[in-house]
């Protein structure tokens, strides 16, 4: 059983990576607003469906991997922090992107949108992170099962990004014209989440020192 510290830890993750400006957040928001908001929501779900696909692959086979090979959770871990780094700089530096600045997307079929959706999340290197470097950290081999407690981590994680992610798809049209007109507003959301994901790139980097 994850104890309720590590909820909290990685749930405050999942809401971090969530609310940082990456394919899914754009491609949701574009299709919104191009397409409707039921559009949207199908393609969330196709989405959530890539986040699930990640979840059985990692508590499948990481688990074990780590176990049998503990350099090989290190060089993850690494990774995770380098690329949450990264995010931090893209986000930070001038002309940055936010998920509300939205694109133009052509109409599609429902199955498309469900296609689409699961395609752009199965190809967001956030998302490979977020499981295969991220979430085997909170794993802790003392509390029981690593593959139940990989899988109440992911759920978490689908469950926080399946909120923020539809209130993104419920709002898009509404959010993208209100911030449209205050850039100042969206410099300032690209600066905080550039500062959060600098702070855990450099809590990750720390924990592999000790």
């Amino acid at each position: 059983m994850v104890p309720l510290s590590s909820f909290v830890a990685f749930g405050s993750v999942a809401l971090t990576m969530a609310l940082t400006p990456g394919p899914n957040q754009v491609y949701l928001v574009s299709r919104a607003v191009s397409q409707g908001r039921s559009a949207g929501l199908i393609s969330l779900l196709g989405v959530l469906m890539g986040f699930l696909v990640y979840l059985i692959l990692t508590v499948a086979g990481l688990t074990a991997l780590f176990l049998a090979n503990p350099l090989a959770y290190r060089v993850l871990c690494a990774a995770g922090a380098l690329y949450l780094a990264w995010l931090g700089w893209r986000a930070l530096r001038p002309g940055g992107a936010s998920p509300f600045e939205a694109r133009d997307l052509p109409p599609d079929r429902r199955r498309r949108l469900l296609g689409m959706g699961l395609a752009t999340n199965l190809l967001n290197p956030k998302t490979a992170v977020l499981y295969l470097s991220l979430l085997p950290q909170f794993l802790q081999p003392a509390r029981g099962h690593l593959i139940l407690q990989g899988l109440q981590l992911g759920l978490l994680q689908i469950a926080v990004s399946a909120c923020v992610n539809g209130a993104f798809v419920l709002g898009a049209g509404v959010l993208a014209t209100f911030l449209a007109a205050r850039p100042a507003l969206l410099s300032m959301q690209r600066g905080i989440m550039g500062l959060v994901l600098l702070g855990l790139s450099l809590h990750l980097m720390l924990g592999l020192r000790a």
